[in-house]
């Protein structure tokens, strides 16, 4: 809804307030008159009848209040988002990634207007302020309307220089629903098919472009296991746990293939590298059969692509579980030592250490970490995860 009123008015403030009075209609409407047949027709129509007015009261809306008035169907009979052929979220997306703008101011604009997080989740994202987010958006609105950055999905030639920051921002978006940064709800499924509905109209629009294909695949292997992934009381449920009669047998044979297609390209990137991690995870019929030396090796491929601290912690996991607990400790004991500062408030490096130690059976150090890791996480399901494994290490101390 925002990205069509974006597309028609060209005014981002006004397609937002309008969609939220759009959706503040529907909650004193509906209860009385019940549920539109077509409640995306009628949300959009209403969002649209708003923008008319407001324009139809500024003097200098008179030419757009023509353009607007005509888009859609008066009766709401019909989607008014669906009167083009392209997508209205695709062609959004390419405008918040457009090359003017800087990669952060990219990321975080995608994420509030296409991906409708908050101002403050992103600002937790990036670990700013909520107040220097909200500015940040504000110059990066302000920016595209200056410069006149044209509301589309940009030409062939274009295409590569925006290709990075859209695939970025599929993948954050996934993440957030693969496992939400904060709140009650640890698995966000609407978020990861939205994106995973992105990146399959991304790669039918490149489907030359291998990172796209890897993007998807990485994203299909990862949801196919989301109903294992949390219990019926929804605690976690980790992966060597996990029924593994519950994942998506269609959907891992469709994301495997897709690897595979990825990786015939020859052009390997990081996402083709994690697609082949998570195709290793997949393809296991039971935990004892992960080929968690394989997958040490392509976290370490992947560390040479894109050298980050959480890649590193990942191999230190998978070095824990192909060569032992304290092989595990050791690649953690280097990376607190390059990388500490950086790590010092994310919860999943005392997690991992804390695991490690408890395969070790040194139980009190184990609690110790535990407890580091509980002071940091910010989800209710992890939460509950860690205490409990703390109460089981402690409750074997004398």
């Amino acid at each position: 809804m925002v990205a069509t009123l974006i597309r028609v008015t060209g005014d981002w403030d006004l397609a937002e307030e309008c969609a939220q009075d759009a959706l503040a209609a529907a909650l004193e409407r509906w209860p009385v008159d019940g549920i539109p047949r077509t409640p995306g027709a009628w949300l959009t129509t209403v969002a649209r009848h708003r923008a008319i007015d407001r324009l139809r009261r500024a003097k200098t809306g008179a030419a757009k209040y023509l353009e607007v008035a005509t888009v859609g169907s008066a009766d709401g009979s019909a989607d008014p988002s669906q009167d083009d052929g392209a997508d209205d979220l695709l062609r959004l997306m390419f405008t918040c990634c457009h090359p003017a703008l800087s990669v952060p101011s990219q990321v975080a604009l995608t994420l509030r207007t296409v991906a409708g997080m908050t101002t403050p989740e992103i600002a937790r994202a990036f670990l700013l302020s909520e107040a220097t987010m909200a500015q940040r958006l504000v110059r990066a609105k302000r920016k595209i309307r200056h410069a006149g950055i044209p509301f589309r999905i940009p030409p062939p030639h274009q295409l590569v220089e925006r290709t990075g920051a859209v695939l970025s921002v599929l993948y954050l978006l996934f993440n957030e629903g693969y496992s939400a940064s904060h709140g009650t709800e640890l698995v966000r499924p609407g978020l990861c098919e939205e994106a995973i509905r992105l990146a399959r109209m991304l790669s039918a629009l490149m489907p030359d472009e291998p990172e796209a294909l890897g993007l998807l695949a990485l994203m299909v292997l990862q949801h196919a296991r989301h109903a294992a992934r949390i219990d019926s009381r929804g605690d976690l449920v980790l992966l060597e746990q996990q029924d593994r009669t519950s994942w998506d047998g269609e959907a891992i044979g469709e994301g495997c293939a897709l690897v595979e297609a990825a990786l015939r390209q020859r052009r390997a990137g990081p996402f083709q590298v994690q697609a082949a991690i998570a195709a290793c995870h997949a393809q296991a019929a039971e935990a004892g059969d992960t080929d968690w030396a394989q997958i040490a090796a392509l976290y370490e491929r992947l560390s040479a692509m894109v050298p980050s601290p959480v890649v590193e912690l990942n191999r230190a996991v998978a070095v824990g579980m192909a060569e032992g607990p304290d092989a595990g400790l050791a690649q953690l004991d280097q990376l607190a030592a390059m990388h500490g500062e950086s790590l010092k408030d994310y919860y999943l490096f005392p997690a991992v250490r804390a695991d490690l130690l408890r395969r070790l059976g040194r139980d009190a150090d184990a609690a110790v970490a535990y407890r580091e890791a509980l002071a940091l996480v910010t989800t209710e399901a992890e939460r509950r995860y860690l205490a409990r494994r703390h109460g089981e290490v402690a409750a074997s101390l004398p």
